[in-house]
């Protein structure tokens, strides 16, 4: 069931935090943030000044309130969770850059932690869709074969910046052990582990991640 708008009768109008006036933002290609779990849209814009100033970059807040921030979906650990779940997540992220995509050569998705789990739906769903995606300290959904998940239909070309601390406290060995087997079959991939990041982003990585946007979406 949706409203008016088009989202999920339970899901709050999107809230989204932009690096450029309206009036500057028509075709210039478009990088979407996507951020982890309990944080909100503001967390990821710190980025925005450190990445390559030919985008323009939206971050969009999860319609899910949770402690003092939102989430995307219920955590996976949680009895919650459910693929629907995140299916519903995507949907509800898909509207949205859909109803912007038009004024873009491209789009391009960043996701941190489960912002990455997102990202990577949001790919697998449409394939062609996307310039590339960045995901950071992060993971890919397990959709057992959902057929709503074209992973099929990714042939290796699309570009995908993964980068990872091996001593990340947060992501589980199971999720990385999916993940691991899902990148090497159906992405372009560009994957970067640090020391000391732990479950976070530091400064070496941005300049990983502008560069990779740089080389795969600006001179592609």
């Amino acid at each position: 069931m949706t409203d008016a708008a088009g989202y999920p009768a339970t899901f709050p109008e999107p809230v989204v935090l932009w690096s450029r006036p309206e009036s500057e933002r028509a075709g210039r290609p478009l990088l979407v943030l996507l951020h982890g779990y309990g944080a909100n849209e503001q967390d990821l814009m710190s980025l925005a000044d450190m990445l390559p100033q030919d985008f323009v970059v939206a971050s969009l807040r999860a319609p899910l309130p949770t402690g003092p921030g939102f989430t995307w979906f219920p955590l996976t650990a949680s009895i919650e969770y459910s693929l629907d779940a995140v299916k519903e997540a995507a949907a509800y992220a898909e509207h949205w850059i859909d109803s912007v995509r038009g004024e873009h050569p491209s789009v391009t998705l960043l996701g941190f932690s489960m912002g990455m789990a997102l990202a990577t739906t949001l790919l697998r769903r449409r394939p062609g869709a996307y310039a590339s995606v960045v995901g950071l300290s992060g993971f890919a959904v397990d959709a057992a074969g959902d057929p709503t998940f074209h992973d099929a239909e990714l042939d290796g070309t699309v570009p995908m910046f993964w980068g990872r601390d091996q001593q990340d406290p947060v992501i589980t060995p199971d999720k990385i052990e999916f993940t691991m087997g899902w990148v090497r079959k159906h992405v372009k991939l560009t994957k970067v582990l640090y020391t000391g990041m732990w479950h976070g982003i530091n400064q070496q990585e941005v300049g990983h991640v502008g560069e990779f946007l740089t080389h795969e979406v600006l001179t592609a």
